[in-house]
């Protein structure tokens, strides 16, 4: 079947990924420790953000979920540059927070550039390794394209993050437990919630009518 001209619950699937991350984005600025991962609270939404995106190319196909993908990423940008503007804006007169505010939500340019750039290489790479292992499986085995496409998009993201963000700042044994309890638990999430993408699928391949294959498409990003 191919993708319908106007599916029902489309838009709210993309609302709910936009959402998951930029929620992620601003909870991210608290470190947690649950052990034994240490990780920024962001971490604890941001697979959702997987999980959707898991959802968006296997209903609706490459095409529909590369847009959302675009749509996500623009819309972090906007958040990450309004944030630096206001903060740096002069405070009121009487207004006693300036500190906190920028604490919080400040900006720092080398975190945001490589929070953005591992979201895309991630997103994207999830995406592609998802629509190729479906015609390759031939629809078969959701759970092997879900785990396997997460696997690689978040080990793109998790690195190209870390690596831009923190490169040559943080000792090597503290990069690499940062990375390995990142991508162990954002992994985990993907596999434990394996159960409710399976319910999801199946609801929106039902109602939409709707269970793309990504034959012959072109597996650029580089357009919107």
């Amino acid at each position: 079947m191919s993708p319908t001209p106007s599916p029902r619950y489309l838009d709210m699937v993309t609302a709910m990924f936009v959402a998951v991350l930029l929620i992620s984005n601003v909870a991210s600025t608290k470190i947690l420790e649950l052990s034994p991962f240490t990780f920024d609270g962001g971490t604890l939404l941001f697979p959702l953000s997987y999980i959707f995106g898991d959802i968006l190319t296997e209903v609706y196909g490459y095409a529909r979920a590369r847009r959302v993908i675009w749509l996500g990423f623009l819309s972090a940008a906007i958040m990450a540059a309004t944030l630096w503007v206001v903060a740096a804006l002069p405070q009121a007169a009487g207004w006693a927070h300036q500190e906190a505010f920028e604490v919080i939500l400040g900006q720092t340019p080398r975190i945001v550039l490589g929070s953005l750039l591992g979201y895309w290489a991630g997103e994207f790479s999830n995406s592609v390794v998802l629509a190729k292992m479906k015609i390759a499986t031939r629809g078969r085995w959701l759970w092997t394209r879900t785990i396997g496409s997460t696997l690689v998009g978040q080990a793109l993201d998790s690195g190209v993050f870390l690596l831009v963000a923190f490169g040559g700042t943080l000792a090597a044994p503290v990069f690499w437990t940062v990375f390995f309890s990142n991508y162990v638990f954002k992994c985990g999430v993907e596999i434990l919630f394996t159960p409710a993408t399976y319910a999801t699928v199946r609801f929106l391949k039902r109602t939409e009518s709707v269970d793309h294959y990504d034959v012959g498409t072109r597996f650029t990003p580089f357009t919107f």
